[in-house]
Formats: C-alpha cells, structure tokens, sequence
C-alpha cells in the first residue's frame, strides 16, 4: 500500500506539472512588447478599485491640457472600457485554451446491492485513460492557443489605437474648417448685404444681387454642415477615448494639426520596420500550427475513447457473518461500429487546409498592402507639401496684387470679397490635404506592423467650400 499511494502521488504530481496555466501579467507584457513602439504606451487591466481609480488619475491628468494624439492614445489605454474590455476577454479566451489541456475529474461511483442477507457495496474510481497518455500532445496544443490569443490581443490593440488616431486628426482638422468656412460664410453674409443695398439706390442690377444673395445661401448650408461635423468628429473621439459626460466637458483639442514632417518615411525604411515581424503573419502562422497539430490529436479521439477504472467492492453476509473484499480493475473501450470518425476526420482536415490556405494568402497579400498604403501615405504627403510650397503662396500673392488693384480703384469691391473667399477656400483645401496626410500616416503606421486599414483618404484635396465658391 505505500508503494501503491507513492506511485499515485507522483503520478498526481506528474499530471498537474504537465497542464498549461494561464499568467495575466504574462499575456499583457506580451501585447505590450509587440505593440511598445506602436502605442509608446502599456496597456493594463483594473481589477479592483483602487487600481481603477489610479487610472482615473492618469486620465484627468492627460486631460487637463490640450490632448495631442499621443496622448490620445495614452488617454485610451487608460480610460477606454473597450480597451479593458479586450484584456478581459483575452483573459477569458487565453483560460480557456489552458483548461483543453486539463484532465477530466475521476468519477467515483458508489453502489449497494442486497440480495437475501448479502449486502454488496461496490466503489469503483473511473478516469481518461486516453486523456492520461495524450496529455503532453494536448499541452503543446493549449500553450499554441494561448499564444493565439496574445497575438489577437496585440491585434485588437493596434486596430483601436489606428482608431483613436485617425479620429483625433478628424476632430482637429473639423475644428480648423469650420474656423475658415465662418470666415467665407462672413465674406459671403457681407457681399449679400451690401449687393442689397446697392440694389436698392439703383447701382446693382437684380440678376448681380441674386448671386450674391445665392452665395450666401449655400454658403450658409456649408457653415451648418461643418457646425455638425465638429460635433460628429468629436463624439466619435470621446467614444474611442471611452470618456463619460464629465470627462468629455474636460476634452481639449489642439487648435490646427501638426506640421507635415521635412522628410517623408522613405520606402527602404518602411520596409525595414515591415520586415522586423507583421502581426498578420504571425497570426496566420500560429493558426495554422494549432490547426495542424489538434488534427492530430484529434485523428486519435475520433475512433475511440477508453476510461480506466480501479474497482473494490465489500460484501457483507449477515447470515454467515462473513466480511469479504474484492479488487480489480475495469477497461472500458468505446467500439467503432457505427461511427468511424472519418466526417470528423474530413472536417479537421479542412480546417488545417484552409488555415494553410489562408496563411499563403496573408503572406501574399502583406507586400501588396504595404505598398498601397506607402502610395497613399506618399502622395498625401506630396499634395500637402504642394498645397503649402505652392498654392498657398501664389494664392497670397494674387490677394496682395487685388488689394493693390482695389486701392488703386480698379477693382469693386466684390471682386476683392470674392479673391478674398478663394484664398480661404485655398487655405480650407490645404487643410483638408493636410488631414489627408496624418489619416495616411496612421494606416501606414498600421499596416507596418501587420494590422492593414483603410487610410481613409479621399481622391480630392479640395473643401467643399471651394466647391460652392461664385462670384
């Protein structure tokens, strides 16, 4: 009996050694490692109160001065219920990888017959046999799920930061076009007033007055919408920044986005930091080997299933006053006969086979998405530089010449209003190529590191004020 129980210990010892565990901490530094120069930031999961309000704290910190969109990013990691919500549901995912690699409980049965004056009572202990001999395979296949969910961590972690920067240059550059559209809403307001009363003593002829007037109409619905798309771009930032209604009063937002860089990346340079590990890649790659490995496994289970029992059982005779004690074992083999197991077979073959195919897929696929964000990173830069090196200043210049021309009496003075519209027109088509620009840069940034998105840039760099521009 020692040697009996020394065996069951080790063998009790050798079990629980041998099953995956799940560390928190561990996942976290993990996402954190992969997506440090990405984010410039930790991402942490509040557990109790204490550690929810020293992130709080953080918060009201980043918000007590104009939030600039790398702390913006910051703001999210500590303040985002979304963000939290991702490292808890990776906690979730990450478990239960760990547990497929757990033994199921023994079964204890317990049983008492009678029969005349003999009473039986039967104890038998059941386990997995199969689960017992396949437990290293298993183990190998939880720890491969585990490492899948550290990497859809890092994943999801770079999709929401893309997010909160692509929103913070959208409420910024609202904030500046709608600064310049009440600027040409002014203008317009000015011409339409004075064209009416010129109108009304005799030196406008009506059909000038109604395009003024007109003008000022449509430039009147182009204020409103802007107006509305300040609110739209804001909100959808405190969103992403999972601020609530007192946190949102605090947001304070740059008044113009940041200068374009002197030198665009170049392309060897995003190669280079492409090249340092794609997430998509390693995505792709770990589900494929968990794929490959659980068929298998699993090629095994589906033809059968055996349960090893260890059995004593006491019987009592009451007439006899006899005791007596019976040992033994049970196998118990679960016989293919109506189900083989081959459409569970073809099913894990599929899988891995379009695990596989996907992987080809996203390896083929990862150049072509680098270079159509590089183009559509370098061409926003080129036409924001353009905009700045070249229309801004003959746009100046042009106005300069009309107020010369106007002091010299040789334009009216609707001539210089409507000069004076086409250079803020200028000045909101510069801004919105600008926006352009860092909404590039952001989807560039992203798909460097293996989570390719939309860059959200329009084909034209014009504003719609310019659009609606009539003299």
């Amino acid at each position: 009996m020692p040697r009996t129980k020394l065996v069951i210990v080790v063998a009790a010892v050798a079990v629980l050694s041998g099953c995956a565990s799940v560390n928190l901490e561990q996942n976290l530094s993990s996402a954190n490692a992969t997506a440090s120069n990405f984010t410039d930031g930790q991402l942490t999961l509040a557990r109790d109160q204490n550690e929810r309000d020293a992130l709080r704290q953080r918060a009201s910190d980043l918000l007590a001065k104009p939030l600039s969109q790398k702390d913006a990013v910051q703001l999210a990691l500590v303040n985002s219920p979304s963000m939290q919500a991702l490292v808890a549901q990776n906690w979730v995912d990450a478990s239960t990888a760990a547990q497929s690699s757990r033994i199921a409980n023994p079964i204890l049965s317990l049983e008492r017959v009678r029969l005349g004056s003999e009473t039986e009572i039967g104890r038998l202990l059941s386990f997995g046999l199969l689960d017992l001999l396949t437990l290293p395979t298993r183990k190998g296949i939880a720890e491969q799920r585990i490492k899948q969910t550290q990497l859809r961590l890092s994943s999801d972690v770079v999709d929401q930061v893309t997010q909160v920067r692509q929103a913070w240059v959208r409420a910024v550059a609202a904030q500046q076009t709608l600064t310049y559209t009440e600027q040409v809403f002014a203008s317009a307001q000015a011409s339409a007033e004075l064209a009416k009363r010129m109108q009304s003593v005799g030196n406008f002829n009506k059909l000038d007055r109604a395009r003024q007037q007109a003008f000022y109409a449509d430039t009147a619905t182009q204020l409103a919408t802007a107006q509305h798309q300040v609110t739209a771009a804001r909100e959808e930032l405190v969103r992403l920044l999972g601020l609530d209604d007192n946190q949102a009063q605090q947001l304070k937002l740059p008044e113009r986005l940041p200068t374009l860089p002197k030198e665009p990346l170049s392309p060897s340079d995003a190669g280079r930091q492409a090249s340092k590990g794609r997430l998509d890649l390693q995505i792709a790659k770990a589900d494929y080997d968990a794929a490959a490995r659980t068929q298998g496994w699993n090629a095994i289970t589906t033809f059968t299933d055996i349960e090893l029992g260890v059995r004593r059982d006491s019987v009592f005779d009451a007439a006899e006053n006899t005791h007596s004690t019976r040992r033994g074992f049970e196998i118990s083999l679960q016989l293919p006969i109506f189900d083989w197991g081959g459409m569970r077979r073809d099913s894990m073959s599929a899988q891995t086979l379009a695990a596989a195919n996907r992987l080809e897929a996203t390896a083929r696929a990862a150049g072509s998405n680098l270079r159509e964000s590089y183009s559509a990173y370098r061409t926003a830069y080129d036409i924001a530089r353009h905009h700045r090196d070249e229309v801004i200043p003959l746009r100046k210049t042009i106005s300069e010449e009309n107020q010369l021309r106007y002091n010299g009496m040789l334009i009216s003075v609707f001539e210089l209003l409507a000069d004076s519209r086409d250079q803020v027109n200028s000045v909101m088509a510069a801004l919105n190529s600008q926006q352009q620009f860092w909404l590039a840069d952001a989807a560039l940034q992203a798909s460097l590191i293996g989570k390719p998105t939309s860059a959200g840039v329009s084909g034209g760099g014009a504003s719609a004020a310019e659009t609606g521009a009539g003299h």
